[in-house]
């Protein structure tokens, strides 16, 4: 039986609550190494701006290695003020993508009416592309991360007001 997405989101959160800084696992053909940010300088490696763990991949988008840093944002994670606000967070760890391929339209944009079922954006874990579907109706208010940005597990990617999507 093939790993799943949250079988890899899984394996991560558990390497952040360890003592361990890497962990090299072989499943079935797939092969997963997560190093803990810290570890990677140490390591040779380096994962520069990655804070508890990183899964090591490739990007096969050349735009991911040079947008690869986030957005500043406004608010911490978690803390809207405005409760008809929901945000969309991140499943897992991984490289963010608002697009489907490079050159084409965002799946979402500030003003985009949304629907549970709604994939806002796409996650790259190990060449896996993961849908992130925006489990909210609204509209998109914000957008926190940049195209190409790698976010961690829980990282709020966008915000979608409650209030202004009546149906």
């Amino acid at each position: 039986m093939p790993l799943t997405a949250q079988d890899v989101a899984e394996i991560t959160r558990l390497l952040e609550q360890s003592d361990f800084v890497e962990l090299r696992l072989e499943h079935e053909g797939f092969k997963l190494t997560l190093k803990r940010a810290s570890a990677g300088a140490s390591a040779g490696g380096g994962q520069g701006g990655a804070s508890a763990a990183a899964a090591t991949t490739a990007a096969p988008w050349p735009a991911a290695q040079a947008s690869a840093q986030r957005e500043p944002r406004s608010e911490g994670r978690g803390s809207v003020s405005d409760p008809s606000l929901q945000e969309v967070t991140a499943p897992l760890l991984g490289i963010f993508y608002r697009a489907p391929r490079p050159g084409a339209a965002a799946y979402v944009e500030v003003g985009s009416e949304v629907q549970e079922d709604t994939v806002i954006g796409i996650i790259e874990v190990m060449k896996l592309m993961n849908s992130v579907r925006a489990d909210v109706r609204g509209t998109v208010v914000e957008i926190l991360v940049a195209d190409g940005a790698t976010v961690e597990y829980g990282q709020v990617l966008l915000r979608v007001s409650r209030e202004a999507h009546r149906g």
